[in-house]
């Protein structure tokens, strides 16, 4: 047995040539919060299902709570629960009677006490009897919440579970998952692309790109690394980009049209002189990052993780396009 809730060694999921996740190890310790962070398509769900047993896996080897995935799937299943990224309530019954139905596919039998005590917990006991087409939003998280607990999982994964709340209700769900993590012990793994999200919530991030893990540690020790400011510009005409990088304190100049990002050894020193260097073409819009998880995604993968479910630039790329027009 090892201490680890979950572990994954090599983990690899193909689609005939392509590599949605790519020999990815993992060790998520017992009863903490591990955020999986990466933008859509990056493979961030495909290895919750990996995990759970609903996709086989093509090459490596896998554990939750003890229990070896390709051997041992149905004992994985007893011991995980999933809060989907989708609704999963069926809004004509109660949440007491979609508590009753998730303890009928959980097969239990002595289930209601601890219906109660969730219902409870999660301030719902009053609307347990209601329809859950009356709830709102939050309520709604909630009692997903609350079935994914039913059968006392040790571990429980949460698929993009903020996404599309607004700021209120994501703020609520954020200090719900902290709460259940603390009342319960439940070892928690949850993906997002919302970089206060990892941030706020997880003991240990794994930076997942193109279904490669790319960089992991606490969200602290990731900051750490990346010492530098980004100086973000856009302008209404192109910049001579060999002007930007001949700038003091200047370490990278990435671009995209007429949009820019300039890696800097201090913001304070150098951000004057990149505005004397493009105030003629024009400056706008202008900001300033301070080394926080999003510069440490820009820096590994020349990629931004938007604050909304849009697809992320890829400088990169856009960038290597450039350079092969002008040769």
């Amino acid at each position: 047995m090892t201490d680890d809730a979950i572990r994954t060694r090599g983990l690899t999921k193909r689609y005939g040539t392509f590599a949605a996740v790519d020999h990815v190890d993992l060790d998520v310790p017992a009863g903490t919060v591990f955020g999986l962070l990466g933008p859509n398509g990056a493979g961030k769900t495909t290895i919750i299902k990996l995990l759970t047993g609903l996709s086989d896996i093509t090459e490596g080897e896998a554990t939750v709570a003890g229990y070896d995935v390709r051997r041992d799937p149905m004992h994985v299943k007893k011991y995980v629960g999933w809060v989907a990224a989708e609704v999963i309530l069926d809004d004509d019954l109660s949440a007491w009677e979609n508590l009753w139905l998730q303890a009928q596919l959980q097969r239990l039998d002595d289930w209601k006490g601890r219906a109660e005590t969730l219902l409870r917990y999660f301030d719902l006991t009053d609307r347990s009897r209601d329809k859950v087409s009356t709830f709102s939003t939050g309520m709604r998280k909630k009692l997903e919440i609350a079935l994914a607990l039913l059968h006392q999982p040790k571990v429980i994964f949460m698929d993009e579970p903020t996404i599309g709340l607004d700021p209120g209700t994501r703020q609520m769900l954020w200090e719900l998952i902290q709460g259940v993590h603390r009342e319960f012990g439940i070892t928690v793994l949850l993906t997002t692309h919302y970089i206060e999200e990892a941030d706020a919530l997880c003991d240990n991030v794994a930076i997942i790109d193109h279904g490669k893990i790319v960089a992991f540690g606490t969200p602290d020790e990731l900051k750490e690394k990346e010492k530098a400011d980004v100086i973000e510009i856009e302008t209404s005409r192109p910049v001579d980009e060999a002007r930007l990088r001949a700038i003091p304190g200047v370490l990278e100049v990435r671009s995209q049209g007429r949009a820019w990002m300039i890696r800097v050894t201090s913001a304070e020193a150098v951000l004057p002189q990149v505005l004397d260097s493009v105030h003629e073409e024009g400056i706008r819009s202008i900001n300033v990052q301070k080394p926080s998880l999003e510069t440490v995604f820009l820096k590994l993968t020349g990629r931004r993780i938007g604050s909304d479910a849009g697809e992320a630039v890829d400088f990169r790329k856009f960038y290597a396009q450039m350079r092969r027009a002008r040769s």
